[in-house]
């Protein structure tokens, strides 16, 4: 019987680091990491709202937050930075703003910043938006996963997988459907792989996007 685990949570330590960095007392862990979480969700639903592109591309990457007793750092990784900044020129201090007063932060300082991807499409969590965005235009299931393997190989990627589960293109039975381009080693610990899940919701149900991109492999060191 096969056993899977997160790809990411597998190499912790070696090529993966987290997204949230802090320290806390076992019975205040739980309420720090639902902090997390809600301030992660908040971020998310503001640029949302904020940036109306036709493919349905956000570009954020990832969100980590690193965590003192007087100070909270929120750093946003996103691979289109210019379309936050162009729809709302005060973009990012009218954010912290509004985060700060979500979350009360009367005794902690609250910090947002923004770093720009180089290469965009080699990220999972974006290439899944433009495929959910192809996806919702009812653009074919193939067609979508082969466009997003030709954006990513504009980054360099050793090699990619897309897999989408669901009602594909309206159709009464669920089924999954992949593609693989390169290699893709998942067993090895040392190979750097990124991955995301991600839900889109079409007019026929709920669909689920799973990527994995496999960056760079790390050369051991004998001692």
């Amino acid at each position: 019987m096969g056993q899977k685990i997160n790809p990411l949570g597998f190499r912790l330590g070696t090529t993966q680091s987290h997204h949230s960095l802090w320290f806390a007392q076992p019975k205040n862990y739980s309420k720090g990491l639902e902090e997390d979480k809600k301030i992660r969700d908040f971020i998310k639903n503001d640029v949302q709202k904020n940036i109306r592109i036709s493919s349905g591309i956000e570009g954020i990457a990832r969100i980590e937050i690193q965590k003192r007793i007087d100070l909270i750092q929120v750093i946003i990784y996103m691979g289109f930075p210019k379309l936050l900044i162009e729809n709302r020129p005060r973009g990012i201090e009218e954010l912290q703003t509004n985060l700060q007063k979500e979350f009360n932060c009367i005794n902690r300082k609250l910090n947002i910043a923004i770093t720009r991807i180089e290469k965009p499409y080699g990220n999972p969590n974006i290439l899944a938006e433009f495929i959910a965005g192809q996806l919702k235009n009812r653009v074919s299931c193939r067609k979508a996963m082969k466009k997003a393997i030709e954006l990513t190989e504009q980054a360099d990627t050793k090699g990619i997988q897309v897999q989408i589960a669901g009602r594909i293109d309206g159709k009464e039975i669920a089924r999954v459907e992949w593609i693989r381009e390169g290699r893709v080693p998942l067993q090895t610990i040392r190979a750097k792989i990124d991955y995301c899940a991600y839900t889109v919701r079409t007019i026929y149900g709920v669909l689920g996007i799973k990527i994995w991109i496999f960056i760079d492999e790390e050369s051991t060191k004998l001692l």
